[in-house]
């Protein structure tokens, strides 16, 4: 990435989360000095694979396998036992955890906001949203409510045991001091150690979790994530100002994939769908609960490339589609039989127009340049490009690091 002085640039997912983010950042990581994750909580899971190494990351930002500082946003929610689990088992695989550092106004999930994420789920019946149960909504309340805890808080013992007296949680006060305790050497004042960073010229990556189509004003609500999720929350997310963003890479997977309930038009419920699900091992990192599978939607895709002000694009899994005899990409939306835009894809009646595309039987995992793609393959690649509207970095070929084509 070519990098204006004082200027951070961001990586965000184009489509419903689990693009392969995690893998493309830990791409990026090596040519920058810091990775900072600016929102959402342990309900995103990153994979990455080096080698015969592989981390599968829920809040650490996804620089963790480079040589980079890597901070915990104040956009974030972040629960005690969740990012202790995740420094100690990073630390046991020799990583040096010392570099991780988080926010003083990152809010803290306790136990209680999980209770009240998983019963409200069950209170919705058959309308559940599909969460992970892990209390990232009801942590993002109190914050809205102004009752949450910071991370700065957790610096002064009298006031965590202030508020969760306050909470009716006074069997939290003990564990939390002692958690706490352990994490004190990684609490920062956040915006001042972001802006020391980039005004001392050090090259910033900002990585964000879900994807676009997930985010909480503009996503498919109500079926969507607690944070914003596009590139402007990585402003809000960090304290900084747009000004300082400098390219913005998007990152989209060669189909289409959803976790969870909510609209899915280009969605595939026959048996290609089960082979996109069972040729990509399309089950969530930090759940495993099996994907939903569809084409590629250019629809939602050129949406989301609106709201993020794409100025490239990484295509990931394009080695899963090998082998299939066309590829079918949904170019538009259809209601009462006049064209419909991507807001009302949740509405019942929908249809889509389809395109299709001759598929390709070679295997894609030895490529390392796009211009070396099988013919057909590239066509398709360029196809999405032309989608996207900007031009790709890389394509991934493969799960490892090296399975790249530039």
């Amino acid at each position: 990435m070519n990098k204006r002085e004082n200027t951070a640039d961001i990586v965000v997912g184009i489509q419903w989360g689990d693009e392969g983010k995690g893998r493309i950042v830990d791409w990026y990581a090596g040519r920058y000095d810091m990775v900072a994750r600016f929102g959402g909580g342990d309900n995103a899971g990153h994979s990455i694979e080096v080698g015969e190494e592989k981390l599968a990351l829920r809040i650490v930002p996804s620089g963790v396998m480079q040589n980079c500082e890597l901070f915990i946003g104040g956009g974030t929610v972040v629960s005690l036992d969740g990012l202790l689990g995740e420094l100690d088992a990073l630390a046991q695989r020799g990583i040096d955890v010392s570099r991780i550092r988080i926010s003083d106004r990152a809010h803290v999930v306790f136990p209680y906001h999980a209770q009240a994420d998983k019963a409200s789920e069950a209170a919705r019946g058959d309308r559940s949203i599909g969460t992970t149960g892990r209390g990232i909504g009801p942590a993002y309340v109190d914050k809205a409510a102004r009752s949450g805890i910071q991370f700065a808080d957790l610096l002064d013992e009298a006031l965590v045991a202030d508020k969760l007296t306050f909470r009716g949680s006074r069997d939290l006060i003990e564990p939390t001091l002692e958690r706490a305790q352990r994490l004190r050497p990684h609490i920062v004042d956040g915006v001042d150690y972001l802006h020391g960073a980039l005004e001392s010229g050090r090259k910033v990556l900002i990585e964000g979790a879900q994807g676009s189509l997930l985010d909480v004003g503009y996503g498919t609500y109500p079926y969507v994530t607690s944070s914003h999720t596009i590139a402007g929350g990585a402003c809000i997310g960090l304290g900084i100002g747009p000004s300082a963003i400098g390219r913005i890479v998007g990152v989209v997977k060669a189909y289409t994939t959803r976790v969870g309930g909510g609209p899915f038009p280009s969605e595939l419920h026959d048996e290609t769908g089960e082979r996109l699900r069972s040729a990509g091992a399309e089950f969530g990192v930090v759940t495993g609960r099996p994907r939903r599978c569809g084409w590629f939607d250019a629809v939602a895709a050129k949406y989301a490339a609106r709201l993020n002000g794409l100025t490239a694009a990484v295509i990931t899994k394009l080695d899963v589609l090998s082998g299939f005899e066309r590829l079918g990409i949904v170019t538009g939306y259809r209601l009462n039989g006049a064209p419909a835009g991507f807001g009302q894809a949740g509405v019942p009646g929908l249809e889509t127009e389809i395109e299709w595309m001759d598929g390709w039987q070679e295997d894609l995992r030895g490529v390392r340049s796009i211009a070396g793609l099988p013919p057909k393959a590239l066509a398709y690649v360029r196809r999405l490009e032309t989608i996207l509207g900007v031009p790709l970095d890389c394509v991934s070929v493969g799960p490892e690091r090296s399975q790249l084509a530039v």
